[in-house]
């Protein structure tokens, strides 16, 4: 698991390393144990998990207020969430497929898609 977690900061860092949201992402995780990224990696694949158990459609209040709560939660984590990043963050949770893999395997099919489009309605 390690090995992967290794993998993914080296991509992350080469595709968004020049990036204030990554310089920020750097140092809100730069003292943060292993069990507490961990926690934090849950609780956002979580977030994914009460998408997915949604009954509605992406532009119901419901799903609405839950990218709201996506958006909190990567910006007290991660880094400063704005709408504009938010939107990017949506068109990759579809157009990235080990992102489309890992929201769709953890949250149930068709999840990374549900997101995607009501972030698409919220950030308009």
């Amino acid at each position: 698991m390690k090995k992967d977690n290794e993998e993914q900061e080296k991509q992350a860092e080469e595709r968004w390393g020049a990036t204030d949201a990554y310089k920020e992402y750097k140092e809100k995780s730069s003292g943060r144990s292993d069990t507490e990224s961990k926690s934090i990696q849950d609780g956002l694949m979580n977030i994914f998990a009460e998408f997915a158990s949604l009954n509605c459609s992406p532009s119901d209040d419901a799903a609405q207020a839950l990218v709201a709560k996506l958006q909190r939660y990567i910006t007290d984590n991660f880094y400063n969430c704005t709408d504009e990043i938010l939107a990017g963050l949506g068109k990759m949770y579809v157009a990235d497929a080990e992102f489309k893999t890992n929201i769709n395997t953890f949250a149930g099919d068709g999840t990374a898609e549900f997101v995607s489009q009501a972030i698409e309605l919220y950030t308009k």
